[in-house]
């Protein structure tokens, strides 16, 4: 027998169709006729036969929400949904860092805000609200300038030509929506809203150079030129910072350099006394910014003078280290670093010989896990995968392992080299910019690793700028540098989406082109 039809009259008009207004819109703005068929098709319809009652039919939800344009209704969508995603996402991480991390928790429980103040729902709301901005302010901006585009239109632009032009661009539509850029400032101006808008810039700037590069700018340039050059401008200010400015340098990065220099920053002996003190790291580190000021005193050995005094006063934590030194050193900052081989050199070609192999393995494990997501193309081209896995982590290895021995050799080389009171201080970032040199090794493949070693530099410089105070901040100045970022993404965009990659399907759906060009043909 054959079954009866659910659905045997046509579906109601919204006029037929009783329903409050404000659960209507609700309804819409929560989920549309397509969603809400594919639900009930997948969810609803093997439901309990309580919940398929009271659910409604696919044809009478469609002819409840439908409206002539449902862009507004699919932005807010969309919105709530980015809200609610990263809401979610936050608790879970919070979750996991309680119960991994016993200190978080007890730092959580102490530091409770009020709900209208907490950062994380500040964040989901600034995300949200970027996103429903930039697609109204898109969608308003091309419709104005259609319709100033229009015949009907001309006594306008005759009467106002220089705001006709401005609004009449090809670019104004990008432009103007990237004044949704602001809705960053709804989170507090912390560490995470100035690395948002610092890499948004890059990026931009990246982006940019790409399309300009497209167009012919840069025809003739030589082979050796890209990004790894920035490499050199990176590492120079950051070593500076490093030494005289720690805390306007990054804490895991400088983690990471002292983890991987136990050849030069001296760690304490295990048969050193323990009632006996030793500096710290941190320590020697400022010791060698103090030996700068000081334009890099000798070295008077107490093996070979014991009773005279051997360490300027400010010095004086370094004893440990340098009381039992080879005496044949010279230089006080060589007797720091490595005080019982006199040889610099020997000592260069050691720490390479010793850290490579520890980078290549971090990087191996790190590679590998990136590499995870392409099981498919290891299953089928296993040889040539591994080869270019390899290739990347010797590349890498050998360019960190380069970079960081450089940049501590470059202390002993210029003191060999210059004079004492010769750029005292300044020799720190030339010293870094010969390490960075070694980016070249990685020019290939280390795209990711320049760009965001010159992010960490531009926080740092403009720390330390405005530490010392070569300029003052702007209050709410990194929201400002975050809706230039994205003017100049939505600008590129326009011409040169294809070379943007997966930035540019992000800027795509920022905009709600599918969505826009599809309620641009249904009004043709």
């Amino acid at each position: 027998m054959k079954p009866p039809d659910p659905y045997p009259s046509p579906p109601p008009s919204p006029a037929q169709i009783k329903a409050d207004p404000i659960l209507r819109n609700a309804l819409r703005y929560t989920i549309s006729a397509k969603e809400y068929n594919t639900l009930h098709q997948y969810l609803i319809s093997r439901s309990p036969p309580a919940v398929r009652k009271r659910a409604l039919p696919p044809p009478q939800y469609t002819a409840l929400v439908q409206t002539k344009d449902d862009y507004n209704g699919a932005a807010i969508r969309a919105s709530l949904r980015v809200f609610i995603a990263t809401q979610t996402s936050l608790k879970l991480w919070e979750l996991i860092k309680r119960s991994l991390f016993p200190r978080g928790r007890s730092q959580s429980i102490k530091l409770k805000t009020p709900i209208l103040k907490s950062p994380n729902l500040r964040l989901s709301l600034s995300l949200s609200l970027l996103l429903l901005l930039h697609r109204l302010l898109f969608r308003f901006f091309s419709r104005l300038r259609s319709n100033l585009l229009a015949k009907n239109a001309a006594p306008f632009r005759r009467r106002n030509p220089r705001i006709s032009k401005s609004l009449t661009s090809r670019l104004t539509p990008a432009i103007g929506a990237s004044l949704a850029g602001f809705a960053l400032g709804v989170y507090p101006g912390d560490q995470l809203r100035i690395t948002i808008a610092i890499y948004v810039v890059t990026r931009s700037l990246e982006f940019a150079y790409k399309a300009l590069e497209e167009d012919g700018w840069f025809k003739g340039k030589p082979s050796w030129w890209g990004s790894w050059l920035l490499m050199p401008v990176a590492t120079g200010q950051l070593l500076h910072a490093f030494v005289f400015d720690r805390d306007c340098f990054p804490k895991a990065y400088g983690d990471f350099i002292l983890d991987h220099t136990p050849n030069y920053v001296q760690r304490r002996p295990a048969s050193y006394p323990r009632n006996l003190s030793w500096p710290s790291t941190n320590a020697i580190v400022d010791s060698l910014a103090e030996m700068s000021r000081l334009n890099w005193p000798p070295f008077i050995s107490p093996i070979l003078f014991p009773s005279t005094p051997t360490l300027p006063p400010s010095l004086i934590q370094l004893a440990p280290i340098t009381s039992p030194a080879h005496p044949s050193h010279t230089f006080l900052s060589c007797a720091t670093l490595h005080p019982s081989t006199p040889s610099c050199l020997t000592t260069f070609i050691r720490y390479i010989l010793t850290a490579f192999p520890t980078l290549a393995k971090f990087f191996t494990a790190y590679y590998t896990l990136f590499a995870l997501p392409k099981w498919r193309k290891f299953v089928k081209e296993p040889s040539h995968e591994l080869n270019s896995l390899a290739k990347r982590v010797l590349r890498t290895s050998a360019f960190l392992t380069g970079a960081i021995g450089t940049s501590w050799g470059s202390i002993c080389l210029f003191q060999n080299l210059f004079p004492r009171s010769l750029m005292p201080s300044s020799r720190w970032v030339l010293g870094g910019a010969l390490g960075g040199m070694w980016g070249f090794i990685d020019r290939r493949g280390g795209h990711g690793h320049f760009l965001y070693s010159i992010r960490l530099s531009i926080d740092s410089l403009w720390k330390v700028g405005k530490k010392r105070g070569w300029w003052k901040g702007v209050k709410g100045g990194d929201v400002v540098v975050f809706v230039a970022g994205l003017g100049v993404m939505n600008v590129v965009f326009e011409n040169h989406k294809e070379g943007m990659g997966g930035v540019g399907k992000g800027i795509g759906w920022l905009r709600g082109e599918e969505l826009f060009s599809k309620v641009e043909k249904e009004e043709e």
